[in-house]
């Protein structure tokens, strides 16, 4: 099993570098990552265009990636064996092509990596294709409610990741409103035609999938582009009436050995992605960023006011969903800023006059930073024994340690010479004053703001387990671990 898994890794490595070098060097990167999954040949700069418009998506292999493809293919065969009479007349042509489909899709997932956003793609793609062997409706809440349910009992740890809450909270939108707008248009004499339904079909996807999953967007990353929904709505015509044809007839002319040809037509056609992308990066004035992180219970209670708006129906999708949404935005407006994170990777992460937060690499410490803070801005030390960097609320922050000493084998013998202090009208106080030892300790310190109250919570490394000891002697400490920690954020974000 490792062996094969090895061999399809050596593969897609080849795969990736074939289609870099044949799609053209500027849109090779892209190519690579859209069919390999492959993102090493990817520019930096691209990335952020990507990202801070919103495109971000492009990039994850998952539900565009896995419809365009499987849609294609079904599209394709259908159409293909409607043209043989004989067949057409005597079998179901859709179930042929749902069957041809689903494996496209399978061989898709295997070249691509199967990563955890493309596996639950693939899943809701199977449901969807086996609906139509089995002659039941393909897009449906229900099949949308199998899917979850499926992944959930396969993968109940992805639950928590970005990936699945936002993939999940757009497909249920857009499979809620595609309904509500199906009712609403087959109770009208006169309806939308071909070519003003897609149009108004793109606008709807942008608006719906943009609105599903900006709170999960503002509680994970704590951003949003501001030109997120005018780049999707004029980009995702491109991929899929220019793209996405490029991509079957790269395969086509692939069977005849012609493969170069096609990757050709579709780095032309990614270059125009990535044009337009720069051109919206270039239009954006930076991300949206928000000063006070969104609290946990104020995420539940969108996720339900979400899920009511997909559930209910008439005008008990509103009542339900704006019952919902109050407490989130209660909850959310009235919670704690952060005012200072020291993390145990040694970095300093200090919110200005605005409550917006910074980074300062302050001591050579060991792990990462929380990956909240990993978009912070770097904020340029002083390099001096002490340093005082003003905050919000008349408060400021004050950083003392000798300059030639934060270096790791260095601060480990000494670790309480590195101290940070908060300062109230310039005055500090014992239990707002925190050393790079407590830091390392307790893996991390952090200190929310809230009216005029102040609150210290840590994160200590070390969990009480059966099998594993916080101290040599075997008994536990007397306070820390994951559990008192979200205990306390919960007291001072509630």
């Amino acid at each position: 099993m490792d062996q094969a898994a090895l061999w399809v890794s050596a593969q897609r490595r080849l795969l990736a570098s074939y289609v870099n070098e044949a799609a053209g060097e500027r849109a090779g990167g892209l190519a690579a990552a859209l069919i390999a999954g492959d993102r090493s040949f990817l520019r930096t700069e691209d990335q952020n265009a990507l990202r801070d418009t919103g495109l971000a998506h492009l990039l994850a292999i998952s539900g565009l990636h896995l419809s365009i493809v499987g849609g294609l293919t079904f599209f394709l065969i259908r159409r293909s064996l409607v043209l043989i009479e004989p067949l057409a007349l005597r079998v179901p042509v859709q179930k042929i092509a749902a069957v041809v489909a689903l494996i496209t899709c399978a061989a898709y997932l295997i070249v691509s990596g199967a990563s955890v956003s493309t596996q639950r793609a693939f899943i809701m793609a199977a449901i969807v294709f086996l609906a139509v062997i089995f002659d039941r409706a393909a897009i449906s809440l229900r099949t949308f409610a199998i899917a979850l349910i499926v992944i959930v009992l396969l993968q109940p740890e992805s639950v928590v990741t970005p990936g699945f809450q936002m993939s999940f909270a757009a497909t249920g939108g857009l499979i809620a409103t595609y309904e509500v707008w199906r009712n609403h248009r087959s109770s009208r004499e006169r309806v939308l035609g071909p070519i003003g339904f897609a149009w108004a079909s793109i606008i709807m996807t942008s608006v719906v999938s943009d609105a599903a999953t900006a709170p999960f967007s503002f509680f994970h990353f704590e951003r949003l582009s501001p030109v997120g929904l005018f780049a999707n709505f004029a980009i995702t015509p491109v991929v899929t009436f220019v793209t996405a044809p490029a991509a079957a007839l790269t395969v086509i002319l692939a069977l005849f050995g012609q493969a170069e040809l096609g990757l050709r037509l579709l780095g032309q056609s990614l270059e125009l992605v990535l044009n337009m992308t720069h051109y919206f990066y270039n239009l954006s004035p930076g991300v949206i960023r928000m000063s006070v992180p969104m609290p946990p219970l104020a995420l539940v209670f969108l996720s339900l006011a979400l899920g009511a708006m997909m559930a209910f129906a008439g005008w008990a999708r509103l009542l339900g969903g704006a019952v919902l949404l109050a407490p989130a935005i209660w909850l959310w407006s009235t919670a704690p800023k952060v005012v200072l994170h020291w993390s145990a990777s040694g970095d300093v992460f200090i919110a200005d006059t605005q409550g917006m937060v910074s980074r300062l690499e302050f001591v050579d410490g060991d792990g990462l930073p929380p990956l909240r803070f990993s978009e912070a801005p770097d904020r340029e030390e002083c390099g001096l024994q002490v340093c005082e960097y003003p905050s919000f609320s008349g408060l400021s922050i004050t950083t003392l340690g000798p300059v030639e000493q934060k270096k790791k084998a260095e601060t480990e013998q000494t670790p309480d010479t590195l101290r940070i202090q908060i300062l109230r009208a310039g005055e500090a106080s014992a239990d707002l004053t925190f050393t790079w030892g407590e830091a390392k300790d307790a893996g991390g310190i952090t200190v929310y703001a809230r009216d005029e109250d102040l609150y210290v919570v840590q994160l200590q490394n070390c969990t009480e387990r059966p099998w594993r000891r916080c101290s040599e002697n075997g008994s536990a400490q007397p306070s820390g671990g994951a559990r008192d920690y979200f205990e306390r954020l919960i007291r001072t974000a509630g």
